[in-house]
């Protein structure tokens, strides 16, 4: 059965950040995910993992001015050094939190900027992740994301994302296959899963079309869930929704699957 990290960016908002591994904890997650660490020192962190029994399953690479709409720097031409400065830090995290997967955000480019300058400079800073992350035994994951959340996202589609971990040839680039922006912007989730699922590292899942808990709306997630299975899928599925009400009273759709793999 699979493995399910909360994302503790999003759920538990009814407590403050670090309070959340321990409800988390508390509500069966055995993993956690969450989008920035960088607010809190790692130590800190790690404290809360232990205390919780719980693993770090994954977490983004600085992004740029997120509050002022920033959602990447990996394809963003000319922000090449601030790109090589983020991921040392997050590597630096990783390290001191035993992350092993670390996913690096394409960005929203200016439309002003040649698509195939923002691909070749994608290519570039993935190479060099790659490179840094392989001494430290660190996977680098790309996520394709639809553009109605995140106008003029560079990496929107599945195809596109396997074609790039192809361009750049290294063993430790995965692909990150978020259900919720998938079906959004293509659809046949089952297709491609079968198609890539040996080169797809993590998944995450929400309701479609609200992104909330995935027993809403249009995808059907148990026959998901058996489908990875039946594929033999042997990572973490990433719990990244926003809850509608309380987090805990939402979790009704989960507990059958925790229940399956104690």
């Amino acid at each position: 059965m699979p493995r399910f990290a909360a994302n503790l960016t999003l759920l538990y908002p009814e407590v403050p950040f670090l309070d959340r591994f321990r409800e988390a904890a508390s509500d069966g997650f055995r993993g956690v995910e969450f989008l920035f660490p960088y607010d809190h020192p790692a130590q800190e962190i790690r404290a809360r993992l232990d205390d919780a029994g719980l693993t770090q399953v994954l977490f983004n690479t600085p992004a740029g001015d997120w509050t002022n709409g920033e959602r990447g720097l990996a394809a963003l031409p000319g922000r090449e050094a601030q790109f090589r400065d983020g991921l040392e830090r997050a590597l630096d995290y990783a390290d001191a939190l035993g992350c092993r997967q670390l996913h690096v955000m394409a960005g929203c480019p200016d439309p002003a900027q040649p698509p195939e300058q923002c691909h070749a400079v994608f290519l570039e800073n993935l190479a060099y992740a790659t490179g840094q992350a392989a001494a430290h035994g660190v996977t680098i994951l790309i996520e394709p994301i639809n553009p109605r959340d995140f106008p003029r996202y560079f990496l929107t589609r599945q195809d596109q994302a396997h074609a790039i971990r192809q361009a750049v040839g290294a063993s430790n680039l995965k692909v990150q296959f978020d259900v919720y922006h998938c079906q959004i912007v293509e659809g046949d989730l089952a297709v491609k899963l079968r198609q890539s699922i040996a080169n797809i590292a993590h998944v995450q899942v929400a309701g479609v079309p609200a992104r909330h808990e995935p027993d809403t709306g249009e995808v059907n997630y148990p026959f998901l869930f058996r489908l990875l299975d039946e594929l033999g899928y042997a990572g973490w599925v990433g719990c990244e929704y926003r809850p509608q009400g309380a987090t805990r009273a939402g979790l009704g759709w989960l507990k059958p699957w925790l229940r399956a793999t104690r």
